[in-house]
């Protein structure tokens, strides 16, 4: 609602109580506003998932070329003395020449194989050209497809020259030999990695680009111009899958330190810890950790990859610092292509972060193609020099003394940091650095509880964080987790899969393949595991077993059933939900799992949750229901009974009072329809047949005395307001055109569309004929015909049915159809209306061939292939065939009915698809493509199972995915509502303490006394004749209802806010309207004369109307111009809403669990016209169209809970009302004029008093004890409690002074002295006490 036309004047009486809420205010239950009302029902968008890898990549072979030619240095670089002579950690001058080029050449192949043992190694020491190429081109060829590692030590050599050059030797060692790096890749080809170990390596990288643009521009040329002598020769390989790592830039040279070893950048590359530690000890800070020296560092004990030793553990935190580092640094693809692509790449691109920290602090820059950004800085450094120090400080203790190595608390604190992340961070954030280390941690047993329960937290946030750790790479990590038998790690893995399965579904794959799925089958099987646990167990299969075969056949292996039906009664609601939909799942188009469920008698023990409190618990049954009955497989007697009873059990749930439960409720028939479609077919064509040769007198078409809606005049109407949730808006659309090719079939009863303009509205036959889906295919039933066939089939003897016992199920079932089809919700009747079409369709199409084919329009009829047993359903199916709009729409097939009794034999004409037939020019030639299994033969392409697939590929509701979004949103955080600083939180308290403000102010007033009632505060011209009207109860908004739209109007302001259709059929009417949710969020609920009831929000406001729900609230109402309607009751405290009104019970609904608790026979022969209700003492008090006034005790059984009957009035009781005090009396008032007051304990009334006759509307203040009558005559008497007349109102205040026209509608405001009245001239006034009193 609006705030500021809220906000009322507030007078200076008792200021300081006034600023306290009413504490019942926040007591009241709220209606409606869960979140099936106030979301759409559909799945979220899939995030594209971008964290699996697409290419893993190995590096299989390794190419180590050393140009070392020890002894002779080359002439371009002048070495300092002392300087940097070791290569390998070896001194190439301390043994002779050979051997120590030997030495090096196998003790760098060792320090490779630390990083990737299972790769081929071939070194190359001291080359020529030749060698060069032989060994580069033997490697590729080997290699095939996967990655080559060329490394290059030029320290024997001159420097890469600015031509793109390397040097090697010539065969006996008398000159350098240039080696172009255009040649070195052709020999490489991609993908291939090179490392470059000399001075001024950056010019090979440039060397590299320039190259490699050459070669692409070559690519092109030869595609452009075979005759392009380049087009003959073989292509060259392309080198965008090269990666480079050279040492430094193009104009640096390597640092000659004698203290640092000669090959500095391979010893950062390939022994980083050992480097790391030197470097360490090089530093000023090293002596703050006494007796460290460099000796020391050589006896630290330990095995790199064992990570309780120092010398793992050192090795792991740096794996975890380096792999953070890149992780938060690169952009998010780059990470993926060198992190995790490939073991060797991610191994030396971690040690090249090392390599850039180190040798940047001598002045080097070491060069990487992709260049990644600098990360030397970065803070997780001086986290890595923390852990060295502690480490290195426990060194002289631990090898002199032998004492104990004690852990480095890294881990835990980068825990801590990420915990700290996790509890203090704002909603909109950068994500945490620490992700990558708590992936590090699942490896070690000490922290992996507490990882894990920090990784769900953050999974929690929701399917941004999932998405996140998923490009991590912390999947393989999770899934190898499953195979862990400790029982403490079970509720966390099953909350973190749950997470992952609700973002990213096709890691189905991956579970079942590593038997993943057992761990949750035995979660689902504990009986001691908190539901919610077993909820998310039971969602992961669920997930597993969706639409995926492999996976429906292992979990059935496992005794998924078994295990599902055990658990159908579990008090938790979620747990009975998706225990449901994981059956519905299982079996769905699985037949094995199917006949397993029949063994378990599966179907009855469903049967219980279609009466489920919960309405998504009974929307699942019904889900599974569904798909029990809608496999293809062949049916035998058996299965054909099953089908039937369930079918009949599904029925009762026709007046649900949830369109979600509806919704799934067609979607569970059309299954049954397509699987006995030719059953169906003969049912349609008796209706359709039926429905012609019968009128059904329509009640709104004889205008009587006694009807008070005259037809609107146009000038006055203005344009409707569209609703959005009213795809099909029934009176703003033209009527659908009928097919012209069907139109001989005689299915319209209106013969052709009516001209529609909103002026008549009321009027136009067919503005609700245009019921149709959103996408405008034409349809053969309108929404007439069937809410007529509807009607006939409820009051006229069907038994000429020939051919079909009349009681068949399928009768039974086609009768429920048409009946969804005529649902107010308008997603319910658009999904009935296309099943019913589809059929009506097929049954047409096969009844009459030669009349449709004699019209003209249609020339060619294409083969319906033979099938054998049954029709097969594809469930993969293409898109379903749509009608087109044109005047062919049936394009050019007329499919046959599947033929389940005998083959099929093929049609005597068959023209082949390509012989062209006369005017077939006018056919849209599109053949439907169906994505068929290998065995079918393609010209099954026509067969009439297309069409029965246009029905089930069509119908879905969504249910399960949007049920599955629960998963996928954040669980453990506290909704909105309840965080007190919230603006939801806040917006409610202005509510609460505006709604205290108009209590208090009103009592005031009412306190006083109301001695006149005739002040006129508002008039206005309503768009139509006012029915209903009813005043919000705390802003200054009031509804006015005509026969079938809602105006709003602010009161106060004078100004209309709002005019909106309500959507109910032409020959209905609306009777009452209530605010629910008056005291927060307000929502109006409309009732109509045949029982349907609609559910607004969004109104008045600047927002579109939107309807939140709708139902059939009475069924077996026949509207009729003379009933009372359908009266209504609301009772906020309890979310009851009492329904009555033509129909001899008063019917109680819950609101909470959207469904009928309770039917209270009247006892009377006549319509309820009044109700009231009082929840304190659970009474209901009702009047009748007989005079009767009647008491009800809810708590009662039905046939005592009649505690009182009033027999005083002699006629048609216009309103009987109950004061909610809890000793308030019973008011009640007759059309002849008698007001008479009632004790409910006593028999006789206690006062009467006696005011004009011929009342037509009346309403009694609730606080002022005042009531005012509207009469025939055109005037308003408003009488107090003692029956004194306190105003007469006959005419309009204003210039001309009109006199009033014949009431039609009254209503007191529930807290101010206002009263509103609604007369037959369309005109709406409001009058009030006087001012001074206000």
């Amino acid at each position: 609602m609006k705030m500021d036309s809220d906000l009322l004047p507030s007078p200076a009486v008792g200021l300081a109580e006034e600023e306290e809420a009413d504490m019942n205010d926040w007591k009241l239950p709220l209606a409606f506003m869960k979140k099936r009302h106030s979301e759409k029902i559909e799945g979220s968008k899939a995030l594209a998932q971008s964290w699996r890898m697409k290419d893993r990549m190995k590096t299989v072979s390794v190419a180590l070329v050393l140009c070392l030619n020890v002894g002779v240095d080359p002439p371009d670089v002048v070495k300092t003395s002392p300087c940097a002579r070791l290569e390998c950690w070896i001194d190439p001058l301390s043994m002779s020449p050979q051997k120590a080029l030997e030495t090096i050449g196998a003790n760098l192949q060792k320090q490779y194989e630390n990083w990737q043992p299972r790769a081929r190694y071939k070194q190359s020491l001291d080359p020529t050209v030749d060698e060069v190429k032989k060994l580069c081109t033997s490697l590729r060829r080997n290699a095939k497809e996967e990655r080559v590692l060329f490394h290059y030590n030029g320290h024997g050599v001159p420097r890469p020259t600015v031509n793109g050059e390397i040097w090697v030797f010539n065969k006996n060692y008398t000159q350098y030999i240039p080696l172009s790096i255009y040649d070195l890749q052709t020999w490489m080809g991609s993908p291939s990695i090179f490392v470059y170990d000399c001075s001024n390596a950056g010019i090979i990288v440039k060397s590299f680009k320039q190259f490699a643009l050459q070669r692409e521009q070559e690519l092109e040329v030869a595609a452009i111009n075979p005759s392009h002598p380049l087009a003959q020769m073989p292509l060259p390989p392309s080198m965008k899958n090269c990666i480079q790592l050279a040492a430094c830039e193009a104009s640096e040279l390597l640092p000659m330190n004698p203290d640092l070893p000669a090959d500095l950048f391979t010893s950062c590359l390939t022994t980083p810890i050992k480097i790391a530690l030197r470097w360490f000890c090089m530093q000023k800070s090293a002596k703050l950790v006494p007796g460290v020296t460099l000796d020391l560092i050589e006896k630290i004990p330990g095995r790199l990859n064992d990570r309780r030793t120092p010398l793992g553990e050192l090795n792991w935190i740096f794996t975890a610092i380096t792999d953070t580092i890149a992780w938060n640094v690169l952009p998010r693809d780059l990470f993926q292509k060198l992190f995790r692509q490939d073991l060797l790449v991610a191994s030396l691109f971690r040690n090249f972060l090392l390599a850039e920290r180190i040798m940047r602090s001598y002045n080097c820059t070491p060069v990487s193609s992709p260049r990644l950004p600098p990360t030397y800085m970065h803070a997780m450094w001086q986290a890595w020099d923390l852990a060295v120090d502690i480490c290195l400080s426990q060194l002289p203790t631990i090898i002199e003394e032998g004492t104990a190595f004690r852990h480095s608390p890294f881990f835990a604190e980068q825990l801590t940091a990420f915990q700290v992340w996790l509890t203090m961070g704002v909603e909109n954030r950068n994500p945490p650095e620490q992700l990558p280390i708590v992936l590090q941690v699942l490896l070690s047993q000490v922290h992996r509880l507490r990882a894990l329960d920090l990784l769900g937290r953050f999974l929690d946030l929701g399917p941004w964080a999932v998405s996140l750790a998923l490009s991590v790479g912390i999947f393989p990590y999770v899934l190898k987790l499953l195979q862990s038998s400790a029982r403490e790690l079970r509720p966390l893995l099953v909350f973190i899969w749950a997470k992952i399965l609700a973002v990213d579904s096709s890691c189905q794959a991956d579970l079942v393949k590593d038997n993943g799925h057992k761990y949750f089958l035995s979660v689902l099987a504990d009986s001691y595991m908190p539901a919610e646990h077993r909820t998310m167990a039971v969602f992961i299969l669920a997930v597993i077993v969706n639409s995926y075969n492999t996976g429906q056949e292992a979990c059935l292996q496992g005794n998924l059933i078994a295990n599902c039906l055990e658990q159908l009664s579990d008090p938790h609601p979620l747990l009975r939900q998706w225990v449901a939909i994981c059956l519905g799942r299982i079996w769905q188009n699985f037949d094995p799992a199917r006949w397993c469920g029949v063994r378990d008698s599966a179907h009855e023990k469903l049967y219980t949750l279609l009466s489920d409190p919960i309405p998504e618990v009974r929307c699942a049954a019904v889900f599974a229901l569904g798909t029990f009955v809608g496999n293809s497989a062949e049916r035998t007697d058996h299965s054909t009974t099953i089908d039937h009873n369930v079918a009949m059990m599904l029925a009762q749930l026709i007046n649900d009072g949830s369109p979600v439960v509806r919704k799934e409720l067609v979607v569970a028939l059309s299954h049954l329809v397509v699987q006995y479609e030719s059953n169906f077919c003969t049912v349609a064509l008796q209706f359709i047949e039926e429905e012609k040769n019968y009128t059904v007198p329509s009640p709104a078409n004889t205008a009587e005395p006694g009807n008070l809606t005259p037809v609107r005049d146009s000038p006055a109407i203005p344009r409707l307001r569209s609703v959005n949730s009213y795809t099909n808006i029934r009176a703003a659309t033209t009527a659908r055109n009928l097919n012209k090719s069907l139109q001989n079939l005689n299915l319209n009863e209106e013969g052709g569309p009516a001209a529609f303009s909103p002026g008549n509205l009321s009027t136009s036959s067919s503005a609700s004929s245009t019921l149709g889906s959103p996408d405008n295919d034409e349809y053969i039933l309108s929404f007439e015909t069937i809410d007529k066939m509807r009607r006939v089939s409820s009051y006229s003897s069907l038994n000429s049915l020939i051919g079909v016992s009349f009681n068949s199920v399928y009768t039974q079932i086609w009768r429920v159809l048409l009946h969804l089809a005529a649902d107010p919700f308008p997603e319910v009747s658009d999904l009935a209306m296309k099943v019913l079409n589809s059929i009506a369709y097929k049954a047409t199409m096969n009844a009459r061939p030669q009349r449709i084919l004699d019209s003209g329009s249609l020339t060619q009829s294409a083969p319906a292939s033979p099938t054998s047993k049954g029709t097969h359903i594809h469930q993969a199916g293409g898109s379903p065939p749509m009608p087109s709009t044109s005047s062919s729409s049936l394009t050019n097939e007329v499919p046959k009915p599947p033929a389940r009794e005998q083959p099929a034999t093929r049609p005597p004409y068959t023209p082949t698809l390509g012989g062209q037939a006369p005017h077939s020019h006018q056919f849209p030639r599109t053949r439907k493509m169906f994505d068929k299994g290998p065995e079918q033969a393609a010209e099954d392409g026509d067969e009439p199972g297309g069409h029965r697939n246009y029905i089930s590929a069509s119908l879905q509701t969504g249910l399960c995915d949007w049920s599955a979004k629960y998963f996928a949103q954040p669980v453990m955080k506290i909704p909105e509502e309840h965080d007190v600083e919230s603006q939801v939180r806040m917006e409610r308290q202005w509510r609460f303490l505006r709604n205290t403000r108009v209590r208090k102010q009103s009592r005031c007033i009412t306190q006083k006394g109301v001695s006149r009632l005739d002040d006129q505060i508002f008039i206005n011209r309503n768009p139509g004749v006012p029915s209903v009207v009813k005043f919000h109860p705390f802003n200054t908004c009031i509804a006015v209802a005509d026969k079938d739209s809602i105006c709003f109007w602010d009161w106060e302001k004078g100004e209309r806010l709002d005019y909106f259709y309500n959507g109910n059929p032409r020959y209905t009417r609306i009777t009452a309207m209530e605010y629910l949710n008056g005291h927060d969020c307000s929502l109006l609920l409309t009732a109509t004369d045949d029982g349907a009831l609609r559910i607004w929000k969004n109104f008045a406001d600047q927002k579109n109307p939107e309807m939140v729900t709708a139902w059939q609230g009475l069924s077996d109402m026949l509207p009729t111009t003379r009933g009372a309607g359908m009266v209504v009751d609301w009772e906020q405290e309890t979310g009851l809403l009492m329904t009555s009104g033509d129909v001899r019970v008063v019917r109680i609904w819950d609101t909470d669990r959207e469904m009928k608790v309770q039917d209270i026979p009247t006892g009377a022969d006549s319509c309820v016209t009044s109700l009231s209700c009082d929840s304190q003492r659970s009474l209901i008090v009702a009047g009748l169209g007989d005079g009767s006034v009647r008491v009800f005790d809810r708590r009662m059984g039905p046939n005592e809970c009649r505690v009182m009957t009033y027999r005083e009035h002699g006629a048609w009781v216009v309103k009987a009302h109950l004061q909610k005090e809890t000793d308030g009396h019973i008011i009640s008032v007759s059309v002849n004029g008698d007001v008479r007051f009632f004790e409910p304990r006593a028999p006789d009334s206690i006062n009467v008093l006696q005011t004009v006759k011929g009342l037509t509307a009346l309403d009694i203040h609730p606080q002022a004890n005042l009531f005012a009558c509207g009469s025939m005559n055109q005037f308003i008497a408003v009488y107090n409690s003692n029956g004194d007349v306190i105003s007469n109102i006959k005419y309009y205040d204003g210039f001309m002074g009109q006199r009033i026209g014949a009431i039609s509608c009254l209503a007191f405001h529930p807290h101010w002295p206002h009263l509103a009245v609604g007369s037959n001239d369309y005109y709406m006034s409001i009058y009030s006490a006087e001012k001074r009193l206000r």
